[in-house]
C-alpha cells in the first residue's frame, strides 16, 4: 500500500512538472511570436530598436543610417528624378500609431537611374528628421517609393509656417485623432506637398523606422514647403514628437545639386 502510495505521489510530481514547463515552453513561445513594440521616447525608442527585435538589428548596427545632417554635401549633377506620379489620386488618410499617413492603391510612380518606384504612401515627422547644416525645421514630409525589388526611393521635404497649401489642410483637417482611424480625402495632387524640385540632397540611407533598412536612396528637397502654423500645430497636438536621432554619415557622401 506505502509502494503504491509512494508511486502516486511521484507520478503527481512529475506530471506536475511537466505541466509547468509546457507553461513556460508556451509562454515564452507567445512572447516571441508577439509584435515588438517601438516607439520614439522610453523603453521602446530609438536607442532600443535594435534591443526589440532580431529583425530591427539595422537600427543598431547599420552603418548606412537614416536620417542625418545634411551638410558637407559634395556639389555635383545627382540623377534626375523623372516624375510621373497622378495628380488625380485617390487617398486614404490614416494614424499608424506613429504618424499619420496618406496611402493610395494607385499614385503613379516615379524613375530614378532607370529604375521604376510606385509611389506607395507619404507621411510626416515633427520636428523635421533630416537637418540642413544642422538645422531641423519644424516638419517633414516623406514619400515613400516602392520599386518591385523591394528597394526604396524616398522623397523628403522639410516643412515650415507662414504659408498655406491645400493638400496639407486636407490631410490634417482629416486625419484621425485615435490610432488605426481613417478617413477619404477624395483626388489629390501629391506634387503639391513637394515643393521646388530643382535643388537637393542625394545619399545612400536607410528607413529611419524600424527595421531600418538600408535599401533607401534618399532625396531631400533643400527648399522647405511653407503652410499653415495653425496646421502645423494640429499635427503636433497629435504627435509631439516622432523624429529618429541624426544618425552618423560615416564613409557615405552626400550629393547637393
Amino acid at each position: 500500500m506505502d509502494a503504491a502510495l509512494g508511486d502516486m505521489e511521484l507520478l503527481m510530481k512529475i506530471r506536475f512538472v511537466l505541466t509547468a514547463a509546457a507553461a513556460i515552453a508556451f509562454t515564452s513561445s507567445a512572447m516571441a511570436a508577439a509584435p515588438q513594440h517601438w516607439s520614439y521616447e522610453g523603453a521602446g525608442g530609438p536607442t532600443h530598436w535594435g534591443e526589440l527585435s532580431a529583425k530591427f538589428e539595422a537600427c543598431e548596427t547599420g552603418m548606412d543610417q537614416s536620417p542625418v545632417d545634411l551638410t558637407h554635401a559634395v556639389k555635383a549633377e545627382p540623377s534626375a528624378i523623372n516624375f510621373h506620379w497622378k495628380k488625380d489620386a485617390d487617398w486614404t488618410v490614416v494614424n499608424n500609431g506613429h504618424s499619420i499617413q496618406a496611402n493610395s492603391d494607385d499614385a503613379g510612380y516615379l524613375t530614378l537611374d532607370g529604375k521604376d518606384y510606385k509611389l506607395a504612401q507619404f507621411h510626416f515627422h515633427t520636428p523635421s528628421e533630416h537637418a540642413i547644416d544642422g538645422k531641423r525645421f519644424p516638419m517633414e514630409v516623406h514619400f515613400v517609393n516602392v520599386a518591385k525589388d523591394g528597394e526604396f526611393a524616398v522623397i523628403g521635404a522639410m516643412i515650415e509656417g507662414g504659408g498655406d497649401n491645400t493638400l496639407f489642410d486636407a490631410v490634417m483637417d482629416s486625419a484621425p485623432a485615435k490610432e488605426g482611424g481613417s478617413a477619404e480625402i477624395g483626388k489629390s495632387d501629391p506634387a503639391s506637398l513637394l515643393g521646388s524640385k530643382d535643388s537637393f540632397y542625394r545619399y545612400e540611407g536607410s528607413l529611419t523606422t524600424p527595421p531600418c533598412s538600408q535599401t533607401v536612396v534618399w532625396t531631400v528637397m533643400k527648399d522647405p514647403l511653407k503652410v499653415s502654423d495653425a496646421e502645423i500645430e494640429k499635427f503636433q497636438n497629435l504627435y509631439h514628437m516622432n523624429a529618429r536621432p541624426l544618425q552618423e554619415i560615416g564613409r557615405r557622401f552626400i550629393l547637393e545639386k
